[in-house]
């Protein structure tokens, strides 16, 4: 059972009939739109608008005192930002369309019919989120700082592309759409939904959910729950994650993996705000903000069948690409002191010093584990440090292991089978070929010469060589 407000700012009702007012009360609390202010006196709405900010309006035209034509031009002149709803008695056009020239945001027709209602109710609030989230992103475009930096304490950075992204979460994080963030494995992408949730200003929990390896019956459970009896030792009924996410954010990792028929259960969620636990008949509403994420490829999944496009459509409202550590490797620097710090502390040993080499191997290598690999990897060199300065040992023999026997990087989660090299439709010269894979080999080595001539499969001689002449 919902008990947060939906949405964050209520929806103020306005008619002089009480029948009406509880009508349209109802119907609003039954679409999970909990949050309302009903008023039968139309000389209290500008009073009631002053003191509470509302996401929308709902207001009848023929009322005592002050009528609806009147309203709705105050209510447009002092709070343009409110979609104003008309729903009146009056069927005839020229009313409608004057209401429309002044401003008001949809026209309804008395007797109301629910499903009307709810949608236009729905459009209205879903047009007050654009509109905060558009003015949010002209904010962040005129600057070129975070308003809330704290928000993004856990995460290690000092790359530029990552610093859009975080600008980019700040204008979406008060909206309710649902994301997608996508990355390969380990660069964090939990880290940032819970960011989001942070920015966001709900007061429910935050609920992950790896949907990795569950089949449906399990994914159904987990996340929806159970009523009693719906099968084998279903003594008790049981909530879902989702109930628990009530009020805030339900994070699904690992989103590409999920079954068929899982895919629609959740589209069902995503569409309509509802589901329905295992063995009920009878749908309940859901208030949680849908964050999912994936290290796949979900153009491939489409393309072959494996993804419904309309998921895919519903999960995308706003989309977040976090870019792998071998493409951002000015972080390795500001990763590798804060891993060193860490493991000492949690191991309870002194930061060990550690050898100029280090640096140079780090930001020659290609870490298809990304910021997790680089954790798990100066931990474990950490936990051997005896005393001295930091034995490279344990990380060699990892890199080393990583690596094919011609110093290659072996294929990345989810990278297309293929050549090592694809060209455009202007081949280079043999000399400009061999320039351009000693530069990139110089570059993973971290200038590291020795490194360089091992990637290569040449001498460290024959390497000095082309540099050299090279800058000749």
């Amino acid at each position: 059972m919902s008990t947060s407000l939906n949405p964050p700012k209520p929806i103020l009702i306005v008619d002089d009939e009480a029948s009406i007012l509880l009508a349209i009360d109802t119907t609003l609390q039954m679409a999970g739109l909990n949050n309302t202010i009903t008023c039968q006196d139309s000389r209290r709405v500008m009073d009631l608008l002053e003191d509470s900010p509302v996401e929308a309006m709902l207001l009848d035209l023929n009322m005592p005192n002050v009528d609806g034509h009147r309203l709705l031009d105050d209510v447009r002149r002092d709070y343009p930002d409110v979609p104003v709803i008309i729903v009146t008695g009056a069927v005839d056009v020229e009313t409608a369309v004057r209401c429309i020239k002044a401003g008001a945001f949809d026209y309804i027709v008395k007797p109301v019919e629910a499903d009307r209602l709810i949608t236009a109710v729905n459009r209205a609030v879903s047009f007050q989120e654009l509109q905060r989230e558009n003015r949010s992103l002209r904010r962040h475009m005129l600057r070129d700082d975070l308003e809330h930096p704290e928000a993004f304490r856990q995460i290690i950075t000092g790359n530029r592309k990552m610093l859009t992204i975080f600008q980019y979460v700040e204008s979406i994080a008060t909206t309710s759409q649902p994301v997608l963030i996508r990355g390969e494995t380990g660069v964090g992408k939990e880290l940032i939904a819970r960011t989001i949730h942070r920015l966001s200003g709900l007061k429910g929990a935050f609920v992950a959910v790896n949907a990795a390896g569950l089949d449906d019956t399990v994914f159904s459970d987990t996340l929806f729950g159970h009523v009693k009896g719906a099968f084998t030792g279903a003594d008790t009924p049981r909530g879902g994650l989702i109930e628990q996410a009530d009020g805030g954010t339900l994070f699904l990792d690992e989103i590409g993996d999920l079954p068929q028929a899982s895919q629609v259960k959740l589209l069902r969620l995503l569409q309509e705000g509802e589901y329905f636990p295992l063995g009920a008949d009878v749908a309940c509403r859901a208030n949680a903000r849908i964050i999912a994420a994936t290290n796949q490829r979900l153009s491939v999944m489409l393309d072959e069948g494996r993804f419904r496009k309309d998921l895919n459509y519903r999960l995308q409202t706003h989309r977040i690409y976090i870019p792998p550590l071998r493409d951002r490797r000015d972080d390795i620097p500001q990763l590798l002191d804060h891993f060193l710090a860490d493991a000492a502390s949690r191991l309870n040993k002194p930061i060990p010093p550690v050898p100029r080499e280090l640096l140079p191997m780090m930001a020659g290598y290609a870490y298809p584990g990304n910021i997790r690999e680089l954790e798990s990897m100066i931990f474990d060199a950490v936990s051997r440090h005896r005393s001295g300065t930091l034995s490279l040992h344990s990380i060699q023999a990892h890199i080393a292991r990583e690596q094919s026997a011609d110093g290659t990087v072996p294929a990345l989660p989810n990278a297309d089978a293929g050549p090592p090299i694809t060209f455009s439709h202007r081949l280079p010269t043999i000399r400009q070929a061999t320039d351009l894979l000693v530069e990139e080999a110089m570059q993973r080595a971290g200038g590291n010469q020795s490194r360089a001539a091992k990637i290569l499969g040449i001498s460290q001689q024959a390497l000095s060589k082309r540099l050299k002449k090279k800058a000749g």
